[in-house]
């Protein structure tokens, strides 16, 4: 799923020879009449549910309403309950049938990026993500282990039996939905890319200079500044680079990933200079040593390891352009830091992006283990 472009206002819908302009938003107008003050949209009956009062927010924003949109969406915000879902039913504001169902809840995520699409309004998706993300939890609670996801779990908190197709592949949309505000808003990006005080502390690994790079949370600008600032650092001249800082060890896997991510900010000179220093390590038969210690001149490990064999022919696919699949490190998250510095040593700001001071951007649960190449 695509951004959005920025917002321009299109003209309310119309199917010429069937239903006019006038004619639909006459009929969103309706929508706006079952509308109650707290923003909840009605059935007939006077009850309100979540599904159809987020496919009533939709059809709002998409005729030009706004304002009873944003109504509608502020309503959905506040009516959540902590652990991410819905009750079923509302009635005057009060809960009439706590059960939650599970379609309701993933269908919030379809409807804030639908009002994204429609609006180009950055600062109300980034103000609904909490919402999104909560509901999301809570749909992933249900799911079953064949994947598929109980319809609803009951005011004692019990799960259904079953799923429901039409559930569940609303729940699919919505989903995906989920994925594309999440990669919006950036959120994780942004934990990567600016405070590495949330990780554990592996900067005398290779890998946790340039991945942020190659992994899309750091682009542009900020991806240069990033790889200048550990070049010295890592990169032995005509061999490659370290595994680890401190050791005199270049290894081919290493090497072919910052390639990647040398093509992935634009510098494609360069990954070209570095994919060729690191054949030093090719055997004839066509199999790669993992690594070569320059201080003793030799192999280490013994071995040639399929992942190091694997770098290189993705390295080589990304410079030569062969396959559709060449581009898959290039392509940032819309969320992606290009912008502001975020050097491997760069301490965050958390006055200057947001965050609380004095509070780190992850878990402590979260910061046990790194990953490395063996």
């Amino acid at each position: 799923m695509r951004p959005p472009e920025p917002y321009a206002r299109a003209a309310v819908p119309a199917v010429p020879g069937v239903l006019g302009a006038a004619e639909v938003l006459a009929t969103a107008r309706s929508i706006e009449h079952a509308q109650e003050p707290s923003g909840a949209v009605r059935w007939p009956d006077g009850h309100v549910d979540v599904w159809d009062h987020i496919e009533c927010a939709m059809a709002l924003s998409a005729a030009g309403l706004s304002g009873p949109a944003r109504r509608a969406y502020d309503w959905l915000r506040r009516s959540q309950r902590a652990d991410g879902s819905w009750p079923r039913t509302f009635v005057d504001g009060a809960v009439t049938d706590p059960a939650a169902e599970s379609n309701h809840a993933a269908y919030a995520a379809v409807g804030v990026w639908h009002e994204l699409q429609v609006s180009g309004d950055g600062e109300f998706a980034e103000a609904m993500w909490p919402t999104v993300r909560r509901a999301v939890g809570s749909v992933l609670g249900m799911q079953a282990p064949g994947g598929e996801i109980a319809w609803e779990r009951d005011a004692q908190g019990v799960l259904a039996d079953y799923a429901l197709l039409t559930g569940c592949s609303s729940i699919h949309q919505g989903l995906r939905c989920a994925v594309a505000l999440a990669d919006y808003v950036g959120e994780f990006a942004h934990v990567v890319a600016c405070h590495p005080e949330s990780f554990a502390d592996k900067s005398r690994y290779s890998m946790d200079w340039y991945y942020p790079v190659l992994g899309g949370a750091v682009r542009g600008a900020a991806g240069a500044e990033r790889l200048a600032a550990g070049w010295e650092t890592f990169v032995v001249p005509g061999l490659g680079v370290r595994c680890v800082s401190d050791h005199s060890w270049v290894t081919g896997a290493e090497s072919c990933e910052l390639v990647l991510a040398l093509d992935a900010v634009g510098q494609h000179a360069a990954a070209a200079a570095l994919f060729a220093d690191v054949q030093h390590l090719r055997d004839r038969a066509g199999g790669y040593w993992t690594g070569w210690q320059f201080a003793n001149r030799q192999h280490y490990p013994a071995e040639q390891s399929a992942w190091t064999a694997a770098a290189v022919i993705l390295a080589a696919d990304a410079l030569s352009g062969s396959t559709g699949g060449a581009g898959i490190f290039r392509e940032p998250c819309v969320g992606a830091v290009t912008a502001r510095a975020a050097g491997p040593q760069s301490a965050p700001d958390p006055s200057g992006c947001g965050c609380p001071a004095g509070s780190p951007g992850g878990s402590p649960g979260g910061r046990a283990g790194a990953f490395e190449h063996p």
